[in-house]
């Protein structure tokens, strides 16, 4: 579960992430895929009740540059996060779709759990909270 310290007092909004080809689980809460391309083999159907933001997804040249290697991550962070804050449109349609009172699991494609888009999300939207 990805919840920062202190998240009770900041926000009563729970971030995580989560693969999307993995069962949805009442746990999941409120359910927002976060990748540019909708996921291979599953339809809209199976997926569910799921909000779609792709305007929020890494570019093709950052996502292609990454590649998901653990080595290149803090860069991949730092160019990431710069496209999200030249991006304000994209993070306010993703602050839209969440809910304010309870878990939002971000969900992603990839097979790499720690080294992805959504773990990323969570982490900029943990740092760049509304006042």
């Amino acid at each position: 579960m990805m919840r920062g310290a202190g998240a009770a007092e900041e926000s009563i909004v729970e971030l995580r992430s989560k693969r999307v080809y993995l069962p949805a689980d009442e746990s999941d809460g409120n359910r927002v895929l976060v990748d540019r391309l909708w996921p291979r083999g599953l339809s809209k159907e199976k997926l569910g009740d799921v909000a779609w933001v792709k305007g929020v997804a890494p570019s093709d040249a950052l996502r292609k540059w990454f590649g998901h290697e653990p080595a290149k991550w803090d860069e991949f962070r730092k160019r990431y996060f710069a496209e999200l804050d030249a991006n304000p449109e994209g993070v306010t349609a993703l602050r839209g779709a969440l809910v304010a009172k309870g878990r939002n699991t971000l969900l992603f494609g990839t097979r790499e759990e720690e080294h992805n888009n959504a773990v990323a999300l969570c982490e900029y939207l943990r740092a760049h909270r509304r006042h």
